[in-house]
């Protein structure tokens, strides 16, 4: 194993400074000067309805209003993968919360009464409230233009029905599998929607100042794709990439809401309508609710074959994923759900329909697990049952069935290096899983449950990071970089990745929060590939430094190349231990000659990383041919959970995730992603759940009625674990591990529950009251 100095330790974080202090600045915290303008939005009060008519003549009356703009200044679309959204609704809405018009004026005040003003008239279409309605023959069209939109070339929407995108994913013969297995049956399981409740509400300044420049600060997990988005939905009004810039300071969470473009369009459209003022918008919470992406909906059904050995013959799944309004992002949590749908099961054959349906619900989009949360659910339960019904441990049925390095994924790729199996005994073994735990309390109940999982970075096949490294007069550094620090800890690896080349200490290292103009590109911070990608970016501009210097020294002082190396901060050779040379005596002033001459200068690093290997091709009506994941994080979960037989309430006792990181970078941030991670996901099986009225409206937008957990509901023990075999490609060995914390919290309650009461709940949340209901008719 490598000697390592910082990878591996526990460094304390590079940003903790600034935030425990408060000097650490977020969007709202940003100061314009006296002409700072704030907008306030005119959403739509229907979930389907034709737009008759917009009466702005008494909100234009209000003192202090400056501009009131509506579809028709703004006739633009824009999407990340999939054009069908406007800045401003057009002809009809299609949910409610969705944005008419605005209004501009000097206060928010101001500029909310003005906007409460603003009378618009609608003429009502059929609604679409969920994923049966909208697939029914003859259903009313959400998108009647859905054949002529723009989209992403792995996207296969269907014109004239409510489908968005179909992915077919089809291996081997599933007839055939199923005729082979001793036992096959079907279940359906439902996951409702789900908000991200980030700390920050979303928020963006705009301006578009006199030389022709759009500057846009935003709250935002995408400031490189914010600023594409921007540059393309606004380039009619002759705006291109080089005159648009986003800036992005430090980010109160995101979970996925952040990223792409929602709320943030409106801030660039809006700056462009009063040229030489900054405007504000900024949500409320209750907008942070119902305008911002949600998560999905999905309803799996899940078919299995199974010989009598325990050996899983063929697996059919059916998502029908319910999408919202609009699908620009989410259809693509959709794709990467049906390309992984089979969870870490080696399964000779396979058939996944999943499917992106359009509703008029508010827009679906990225949450942290981008899909693989809501199948594992149902698939993860199934497996439980399987197990049960053939009298299989189910531990044993998971190790037998488990996936392993180098067999064929469902779309034909090859599987990555991986230790399964072991998170699998780990978790096992942690929980005791071979004994059976019973409460002292009649009342009470135990139950353990036990689930796998994976994840692979949802992400086109081009997505790359790119980093600038420089050195300062003092030999500290500045990493420029434009991922987003948004909570996991990401500028302390990306510092610890420098310092352990450079030897530089992370605490003499900054890194920069993005800038467009100023810093290199990277394409979002989702989908747990930062680790991997950026740190693959900051390791090569930190050799490609590191090479700069040697080559320096051989030309300016005449030394031997091979026995150069970096030591303490300074440069060192193995031919003559005496000698050193400080960083910070040549890094930056260059290194003086005989002749008062000097050689080098400023050392400045590049790093890039694009993984050349991946390809979204494939054939649409089987998924196979391409390479559309560039590799998998796997890992076991295990938790022993006790129950009020009287209440139905769970208690969570123990609580244990063994996921392989390839190298643990920073053994305390991955602690801390298992213990938020699994937290949120605990929040989702007992707690969260979006409740829609018959006219689409949210009703429970708030924290009253949105029930997230506190402090008081972590688990009461956390059992980390982490497995070490290195991917490849990955700095270090490193691959990301963000998003799987909540991937198992689901399945491992539900199989808990059913271990522990007998009764099988197939819908979330797994709420006191369902417990209650299935124990009820059990007793019947």
């Amino acid at each position: 194993m490598a000697d390592y100095k910082f990878i591996g330790q526990p460094v304390l974080r590079v940003d903790g400074e600034a935030k425990i202090s408060g000097a650490a600045q977020f969007v709202d915290d940003l100061e314009f000067g006296p002409n700072l303008l704030y907008a306030a939005i005119v959403e739509s009060t229907r979930a389907h309805a034709r737009i008759d008519g917009i009466d702005t003549a008494k909100a234009a009356a209000v003192p202090g209003v400056v501009k009131i703009v509506s579809g028709r200044d703004f006739p633009f679309k824009f999407g990340l993968y999939m054009h069908d959204r406007f800045v401003f609704a057009q002809d009809r809405v299609r949910f409610v919360g969705e944005q008419v018009a605005a209004v501009i004026a000097r206060e928010p005040a101001a500029a909310l009464r003005a906007a409460g003003l603003v009378k618009v008239r609608y003429s009502d279409l059929p609604l679409v409230l969920n994923t049966e309605d909208a697939l029914r023959s003859g259903a009313p069209l959400i998108h009647p233009g859905l054949g002529e939109y723009e989209h992403v070339p792995w996207f296969f929407p269907r014109a004239g029905t409510n489908i968005a995108h179909f992915r077919k994913i089809r291996k081997g013969d599933v007839d055939k599998g199923f005729a082979e297995a001793d036992l096959v049956f079907a279940e359906t399981y439902t996951v409702p929607r789900y908000a991200h409740c980030a700390i920050e509400p979303h928020g963006a300044i705009g301006l578009f100042d006199h030389a022709g420049r759009l500057t846009v600060w935003t709250a935002s997990q995408s400031p490189f794709t914010q600023r594409h988005l921007f540059s393309e939905a606004l380039a009619p009004l002759g705006l291109s990439h080089h005159n648009v810039r986003v800036i992005t300071p430090f980010v109160g969470g995101g979970f996925g809401g952040k990223a792409g473009v929602s709320m943030e369009i409106l801030a660039a459209a809006l700056a462009t309508s009063v040229k030489g003022c900054p405007v504000k918008i900024l949500w409320s919470r209750a907008q942070e609710f119902y305008n911002t992406y949600q998560r999905q909906g999905v309803k799996a059904t899940v078919k299995l074959g199974v010989k009598k050995d325990g050996t899983i013959t063929a697996l059919e799944e059916t998502l029908h994923w319910d999408a919202g309004a609009y699908v620009e992002y989410g259809a693509n949590v959709v794709n990467a759900a049906g390309l992984s749908a089979t969870g870490p099961y080696r399964i000779a054959n396979v058939k996944i329909d999943s499917v992106c349906v359009y509703t008029n619900l508010p827009p679906g989009g990225p949450y942290r697990g981008f899909g693989y949360s809501e199948f594992i659910f149902g698939l993860e339960s199934h497996m439980n049952e399987a197990a049960k019904k053939l009298g299989i441990d189910a531990v044993a049925f998971r190790r037998k069935n488990a996936i392993r390095p180098g067999d064929t994924l469902a779309y034909g790729a090859a599987m990555n290096p991986s230790g399964l199996v072991e998170c699998i005994d780990r978790v096992a073994a942690e929980i005791e899983w071979d004994k059976k735990s019973k409460s002292v309390d009649p009342d009470k109940a135990i139950g353990k449950g036990f689930a796998l999982f994976w994840k692979a970075p949802a992400m086109p096949p081009n997505a790359a990071s790119t980093v600038f490294l420089k050195f300062n007069e003092d030999g500290s550094l500045n990493i420029l970089a434009s991922a987003m620090e948004i909570g996991q800890g990401y500028q302390t690896v990306m510092a610890q990745i420098a310092a352990e080349i450079l030897t530089v200490p992370p605490a003499k290292i900054r890194v920069e929060t993005p800038d467009t103009d100023r810093n290199p590109y990277e394409w979002q911070t989702v989908a747990s590939h930062i680790t991997w990608g950026c740190g693959k970016a900051v390791e090569r501009a930190a050799i490609d430094a590191r090479e700069q210097i040697f080559d320096l020294i051989v030309r300016a002082l005449g030394k031997e190349r091979e026995a150069l190396y970096l030591e303490a901060e300074q440069v060192k050779s193995r031919r003559e231990p005496g000698w050193a040379l400080p960083l910070k005596d040549f890094v930056i002033a260059g290194i003086v000659q005989p002749d008062g001459t000097y050689r080098g200068g400023p050392i400045v690093g590049r790093g890039m990383f694009m993984p050349e290997f991946a390809s979204a091709s494939s054939d649409p009506e089987t998924g196979q041919g391409g390479h559309p994941n560039v590799h998998y994080t796997v890992g076991a979960s295990g938790a022993i959970i006790e129950i009020d037989k009287q209440t139905g309430k769970i208690k969570v006792l123990k609580a244990v995730l063994a996921v392989d990181v390839g190298k643990a970078l920073n053994p305390d941030l991955l602690k801390g992603q298992v213990t938020g991670g699994f937290l949120q996901g605990l929040a989702t099986v007992l707690y969260e759940d979006m409740r829609f009225d018959d006219k689409g409206r949210l009703l429970n937008a708030n924290f009253s009625d949105y029930k997230i957990p506190t402090a008081m509901d972590i688990p009461q023990e956390v059992v980390p674990i982490f497995i070490e075999t290195p991917q490849p490609d990955g700095p270090f060995g490193a691959r990301g591990m963000g998003e799987h914390t909540m991937i198992p919290a689901a399945p491992i309650i539900a199989n808990a529950v059913e271990d522990a009461l007998g009764v099988r709940i197939t819908s979330m949340p797994i709420s006191a009251e369902k417990i209650i209901e299935a124990l009820s008719g059990n007793r019947q």
